[in-house]
């Protein structure tokens, strides 16, 4: 039986992928149980790579990468992971409805402005 974690963190794979359809076939794959022995290493070396962030080519991008692989055979993992990435969500909505009103009022303040 799944936990609760990771019948979450799997919803959040699928909405990942049916809001970004570029990454869902990697998002199918890394979830299949037979890419496992790919995976782990990878997620690893994803982590590692994050640590590392300030030599050349390697980023921090690569430390959230490396986490949410790990975390699909890391139990303890999935919480933490799942919170991170409602959180995200939520930011990136909020910022996207911020950014939308703001749009809407620019034509007005332009109108308030003309004599």
């Amino acid at each position: 039986m799944a936990s609760k974690a990771s019948a979450r963190l799997n919803r959040l794979y699928d909405r990942l992928g049916r809001q970004y359809p570029a990454i869902a076939g990697l998002l199918r794959w890394a979830q299949r149980p037979s890419s496992r022995l790919l995976r782990i290493p990878l997620g690893i070396v994803l982590v590692l790579g994050g640590i590392f962030s300030f030599l050349p080519i390697l980023g921090v991008w690569m430390l959230p990468l490396g986490l949410m692989l790990l975390a699909i055979d890391f139990p303890p993992l999935q919480g933490p992971v799942v919170r991170v990435m409602l959180s995200l969500e939520r930011w990136l909505v909020r910022r996207r409805r911020r950014k939308a009103a703001k749009a809407r009022q620019a034509p007005l303040r332009q109108d308030a402005a003309l004599p």
